[in-house]
């Protein structure tokens, strides 16, 4: 019996099923989840048949040193943006033997500024040629669990969205 959600849970089943029908290794790169998904997706008895590796990086400096994000990016627009999100994709790819990889990068609260309130969180995925997906959710500030379990459903959709398209 699983401890996810039954939603979680579900999407997740759904990921590990495709990426093994296509031989699609995938990786995530986590801030805000701190490795929620990578535990979503391996909960699901058949993930090693899926699932590469996940990067939990926390820090600006873990995100420069773990996944190649650039310091420029995380001086000029911090760790909670677009940019920051697509770079963490790309480095995932670049550091894992992953097809596909899923990056998520913001504010679970509490806290948050005017510019980047509590709840807003930035996730990309990528694929070996590139970014495939950004997306920017506004969950708003209605509690650090409840966004974390926000970002993991959304990650995982992105996920198996970019699955249907391989």
């Amino acid at each position: 019996m699983s401890i996810l959600p039954s939603n979680i849970e579900t999407l997740a089943a759904k990921v590990i099923k495709l990426g093994a029908e296509k031989g699609v290794y995938v990786a995530t790169a986590e801030s805000c989840t701190g490795g929620l998904i990578g535990g979503a997706l391996t909960d699901i008895a058949g993930s090693s048949a899926v699932v590469d590796r996940g990067f939990i990086t926390y820090t600006n400096k873990a995100k420069m040193q773990v996944l190649g994000v650039s310091a420029d990016t995380l001086r000029d627009v911090g760790a909670v943006a677009e940019a920051t999100a697509r770079e963490m994709a790309a480095g995932a790819i670049r550091k894992s033997a992953a097809h596909l990889a899923v990056a998520v990068t913001g504010i679970a609260g509490p806290g948050g500024s005017e510019h980047k309130p509590g709840g807003r969180v930035h996730l990309a995925t990528a694929g070996r040629e590139g970014v495939i997906l950004h997306k920017k959710m506004d969950y708003g500030d209605i509690g650090r669990d409840k966004v974390r379990l926000a970002t993991i459903e959304t990650a995982l959709e992105m996920l198996l969205s970019a699955l249907e398209e391989m």
